[in-house]
């Protein structure tokens, strides 16, 4: 009986320590593969803005006839 405990703590230990590692893994990778959520939110305020200056243009170029 005692024998199974300690197998079933080894296999628990080794499970953890395992999750660890991954966890870890996954907390170096994720910037390299996903962008931060400032860093989106400032790119698409300026495609926005872009998109702003491009209707404005168009705005300007409609024959207003009625």
């Amino acid at each position: 009986m005692l024998a199974t405990v300690g197998w079933f703590a080894r296999r628990l230990y080794e499970a953890t320590e395992q999750l660890r590692k991954d966890v870890h893994q996954i907390e170096v990778d994720l910037p390299k593969h996903y962008v931060q959520k400032d860093e989106f939110n400032d790119n698409l305020k300026e495609v926005k803005e872009m998109l702003g200056k491009i209707f404005d243009k168009l705005d300007g170029k409609v024959d207003k006839h009625p």
